[in-house]
């Protein structure tokens, strides 16, 4: 257990001795009994903007119920959110990655100032849930998180939707293969309330992994925003507080090495998200953890991709709570060897003694999840490539049904908008590696992802014609033969930002090369004429981003000099 708790915080035995703080206590409600008691935060990430935070505010009321039940004081305070889904395609998406450093920043700058005890933080999109790990992991006093639960499947004319689809629709759309009412349908009926998007896609990926890694309450991951027991876990979380004080653990007991490895292979194990790789570089930089883009590949050379689900599969995170939920999954998992069992939780137990008595998994009922004996693809579908377009390292998410080489002729797009551009006019064909970049970190700015595209890509029927490759990100709802993080990125004179159309690429995931067959000697030419571009932003947030922040296969942190 930790020794202390962070030198800036009270001790729990500590009254409120600055009196403008207890005149400022007593003005918000609290009684002279109350100033004894440990004062917890409650960080929300919820606002009305957007389905997957929608509901975030009215689950820290019930995560503060439970915390005054249990003899402690509960204060909500807010952070921001930014939608992927929303800005997925415009320039706003330029902002989704650096929110997560704003919300890091902005957790611990609150509590720190503040003094709480301990800190839960309820989240629900893909950027405020390593954004609140990473403040847990610097502010390292008790603490938890709460997701806010998947959305449950839209429907139109029998067939089942979500985010994806309405992307998907567009290239549809393109292609000519859809109806405008049929189309207007799909983006009608995609998202029917609450909740973040319902595939294994980013959300899911972090939710899911962040419960392996012992920082929520078992089925966190599994519950869907509407169901009961989401509303009974965020009422749990006072007891489960009161005892990680009492006991005094730490984020940083729970977010070891060990507990890193078991988060992976549970991203891994499910399909999950690339950005997964990108966040938890960063979150292990901010637990102080030595974790590195080899530790990765170590970890998906031995986790086999056993689950079925979207994106390029076929189930939903909603129908994971059927079979058992992610308990009976990660029970699986360390029966056959690939958890760490003895991690601590906080629950105050172990990984091990957290899954005793959740039922086994059921192969014969149920093919969502595949007996390691007979997986999807017997190694990881996260790879990760090296060779003279990414000498920094990519990350590849490579299912299997793709293939796992690709071997065609450039077509570079220096924005993502190009991409959509070129596939309305045609100009995207079989055998072509779309090339998209000044996408990167800085280059970006900000590291957008690559949805609208791939979605387009294969609404247009090309998804197993072409491959893409960038500097950018990808949305844990792609899929397709995609290769993203290339480092250096363009903006720092990487080799892709060398490429010319017609360049001859091979991305071969069975030997994790990623290779631009140009010569030395030519690329020494072309890099003679190149010139680095002015910089987006030099003011505000974007400003400061680029200034800032790290390579990709650094987690792209803003926080280190």
């Amino acid at each position: 257990m930790s020794e202390q708790l962070n030198k800036f915080s009270r001790t729990l035995t500590q009254e409120v001795t600055n009196p403008a703080a207890k005149a400022m206590l007593y003005g918000v409600g609290l009684t002279q009994e109350d100033m004894q008691k440990a004062q917890i935060g409650i960080a929300s990430t919820g606002y009305e903007g957007n389905t997957c935070n929608m509901h975030l505010n009215g689950l820290s009321v019930h995560v503060k119920k439970g915390i005054q039940e249990n003899g402690m004081v509960g204060l909500i305070f807010h952070t921001i959110g930014v939608s992927d889904g929303m800005t997925n395609g415009n320039a706003g998406m330029s902002y989704s990655l650096p929110s997560r450093d704003l919300i890091a920043d902005s957790i611990e700058n609150v509590v720190g100032a503040q003094w709480y005890d301990g800190v839960i933080a309820v989240v629900g999109c893909d950027k405020n849930m390593p954004g609140a790990m990473m403040a847990l992991a610097r502010l390292n006093r008790p603490g938890m998180l709460v997701y806010g639960g998947t959305i449950r499947t839209g429907e139109y004319k029998g067939q089942k939707l979500d985010i994806i689809s309405a992307f998907e629709a567009l290239g549809k759309k393109f292609a000519g293969t859809i109806s405008d009412e049929d189309y207007e349908g799909v983006i009608q009926n995609a998202i029917p309330g609450a909740g973040a998007c319902g595939g294994m896609y980013t959300a899911n990926t972090m939710a899911s992994s962040m419960e392996a890694m012992g920082l929520t309450l078992p089925n966190s991951s599994t519950y869907p925003a509407t169901h009961e027991g989401k509303k009974a876990e965020c009422i749990a979380i006072g007891a489960a507080m009161k005892q990680l004080l009492e006991k005094n653990i730490c984020p940083r007991d729970i977010m070891t090495r060990k507990a890193f490895e078991n988060a992976l292979t549970v991203v891994i194990a499910l399909g999950g998200s690339t950005n997964a790789v990108l966040h938890y570089l960063a979150i292990a930089r901010a637990a102080e953890v030595n974790f590195t883009l080899k530790d990765i590949q170590d970890i998906s050379d031995r986790t086999p991709l056993i689950a079925d689900l979207k994106p390029s599969g076929k189930y939903y995170m909603e129908d994971v709570l059927a079979i058992g939920g992610i308990p009976a999954i990660m029970k699986y998992l360390l029966q056959k060897g690939l958890l760490h069992g003895d991690c601590l939780t906080v629950t105050g137990k172990t990984i091990a003694e957290n899954l005793e008595d959740v039922p086994d998994l059921n192969f014969e009922n149920q093919k969502i999840i595949f007996p390691l004996e007979t997986p999807l693809k017997p190694t990881g579908h996260l790879q990760i490539l090296y060779g003279n377009l990414a000498t920094g390292g990519a990350v590849a998410k490579i299912t299997g049904k793709e293939g796992e080489r690709f071997e065609g002729i450039a077509k570079v797009c220096e924005r993502e908008e190009e991409v959509i551009e070129y596939i309305e006019k045609g100009e995207i064909k079989a055998g072509h590696v779309i090339v998209i970049r000044n996408e990167g970190p800085k280059g970006g700015p900000g590291m957008p992802e690559m949805l609208k595209p791939t979605s387009a890509v294969m609404g247009a029927g090309l998804g197993d014609k072409v491959a893409m490759i960038t500097d950018g990100r990808f949305s844990g709802g792609t899929h397709g033969f995609v290769v993203g993080h290339v480092t250096p990125e363009a903006y720092l004179g990487g080799n892709i930002g060398l490429v010319r159309d017609g360049d001859k690429i091979t991305i071969d995931a069975v030997n994790n090369v990623l290779q631009l067959h140009v010569s030395d000697e030519e690329l020494t030419e072309r890099r003679k004429t190149w010139k680095q571009p002015e910089p987006s932003f030099t003011r505000g947030t974007l400003g400061k981003y680029i200034r800032n922040v790290k390579s990709a296969s650094e987690g792209c942190v803003t926080d280190e000099a």
